[in-house]
């Protein structure tokens, strides 16, 4: 009789996590999506942007530091071996401007799949010139950049405000149903 009741108290408790669980997964649910992607692109855009500001003394002026790096101390590591970058300046220069345009694409929402593929090729490059970096830094961006990739920017951005105008003028154009 007692193994009854032990067995009818153990399942009535579990029968209660479940429900808790069930109530909880569907609290999470209702969890704004757009909410997530408007953080991802925030979270994702700051350290490229701030990297993209060490690299520049003014207006299309790379500072002498950036050059520097990309002669001397950036190595490409490749199948075991270490490659200097081709073009060093030019790299820095393309580094630099990719660092600033593709992180305000994203904040604002603009071309944001496109601005997150671009900083993914980055976040490449980084990894095969920082290979000791993957863990801290560039999986989690990695990750965070695929995610903008396959789901887009959200509602909060201007590529939904841009689909949504779009949308309503081919529906004007098409006249009433």
């Amino acid at each position: 009789m007692t193994d009854a009741i032990d067995q009818a108290t153990h399942r009535s408790a579990a029968d209660a996590v479940a429900r808790f669980i069930a109530r909880a997964d569907v609290l999470l649910g209702r969890f704004p999506a757009a909410l997530v992607q408007l953080v991802l692109r925030f979270t994702v855009a700051l350290p490229f942007w701030r990297s993209g500001l060490t690299k520049w003394d003014g207006f299309l002026e790379l500072s002498d530091g950036a050059v520097f790096l990309f002669q001397e101390e950036f190595r490409l590591h490749i199948l075991g071996s270490t490659y200097p970058f081709p073009f060093p300046t030019a790299v820095a220069f393309v580094a630099g401007c990719v660092e600033i345009v593709l992180p305000i694409l994203l904040v604002l929402g603009l071309g944001t799949r496109f601005a997150a593929l671009g900083l993914l090729v980055m976040t490449g490059v980084i990894q095969l010139t920082v290979p000791d970096g993957w863990a801290t830094y560039h999986l989690p961006w990695a990750a965070m950049l695929l995610a903008l990739v396959a789901y887009g920017a959200g509602k909060v951005s201007l590529d939904h405000w841009i689909g949504a105008r779009r949308m309503k003028a081919a529906a004007d154009r098409s006249g009433p149903a």
